[in-house]
């Protein structure tokens, strides 16, 4: 029985993969230091609140962790990933395949995890800000069908738009919703590089699982396009997130909100190597690894021109 109990705690953590929690928290404290900088809101959020809405996020991205196992393992996606395709960037979670949860588990892992953000979600709307129910509403909703049956959004290449409406505005609003109680329109900008750029971290993460997906069914656009047409849409979303840092400095009026374009020449960096070995998955993971330091960079450097923008008010 303890041995279970063990293989089971080691399994949870596996789903609910702690390390990837950057990429729910990268958004979550960009909006914190907006709402701060634009002078927060009629009454300050105890910290206490910011902590429990931080929970409620990384509940909801443990369940759509373990419903996508449950999906890409019945779907044989996770199976067919061969030792020779294996990155950490590709193939799930791992827990079906390595043995460690049974699907029912990661079910009823789904379904407490779910429950438990909607406790929070409620407590929220009652105690807190009601308006960040619908924004809580918009984040349950994509996190229920990015995997499960019959929407499938990452089996129909709509994966990529749900993840960078997460991470980017639904994420970035929610927060600055709840600290402020008022909507405004520099965070939403300011959501949009970080919208890009996870966005582009699932594209760039598809190719290792390229052959796999497309052999089960995952029509993701990596699979869609091929890998040598995917290329330029990896660069273009490069494109689109820099793009969006000058909209939020002409928005802003201050030069100091295009620190984020000290990343591109990594960007830059990281297309070539691309353009170069997209079919040498051994070379190609320094492109993935290039993607998430730019996604975290990009973030951290939002949050520092947000607080200098505050000062400079």
């Amino acid at each position: 029985m303890g041995e279970s109990k063990a293989l089971f705690i080691r399994g949870f953590f596996q789903v609910a993969d702690p390390k990837i929690w950057v990429a729910s928290t990268v958004p979550m404290v960009v909006a914190a230091a907006v709402a701060w900088s634009l002078g927060g809101g009629a009454k300050p959020l105890s910290p206490l609140w910011f902590v429990i809405a931080m929970l409620g996020v990384f509940l909801v991205e443990i369940a759509k962790n373990a419903l996508n196992e449950v999906v890409d393992y019945q779907s044989g996606v996770d199976p067919g990933v061969d030792d020779e395709h294996r990155t950490p960037f590709s193939g799930g979670k791992k827990s079906i395949v390595e043995g460690k949860l049974t699907l029912t588990q990661c079910l009823y892992i789904a379904i407490a995890c779910f429950a438990a953000a909607a406790v929070i979600g409620l407590a929220l709307t009652v105690f807190v800000e009601p308006r960040i129910f619908f924004v809580g509403l918009a984040g349950f909703v994509l996190a229920i069908i990015y995997s499960l049956p019959p929407f499938k959004l990452c089996y129909r290449g709509l994966g990529e738009i749900a993840v960078g409406l997460t991470f980017g505005p639904v994420i970035v609003m929610g927060i600055y919703v709840l600290i402020t109680g008022r909507f405004a329109w520099l965070p939403l900008l300011v959501s949009l590089p970080l919208a890009f750029l996870i966005a582009n971290v699932l594209w760039i993460n598809q190719y290792p699982d390229y052959e796999v997906d497309k052999a089960h069914g995952k029509k993701n656009w990596v699979v869609r396009l091929g890998k040598r047409k995917s290329v330029v849409v990896y660069a273009a979303l490069f494109a689109l997130a820099y793009l969006s840092v000058v909209a939020v400095t002409v928005y802003a009026r201050n030069w100091i909100w295009l620190l984020p374009l000290a990343t591109a020449p990594l960007a830059v960096s990281a297309v070539k190597n691309c353009r170069m070995n997209y079919d040498n998955i051994g070379r190609l993971v320094r492109s993935n690894a290039a993607t998430v330091l730019i996604y975290q960079f990009v973030g951290l450097a939002l949050v520092v021109c947000a607080v200098l923008d505050g000062f400079a008010i």
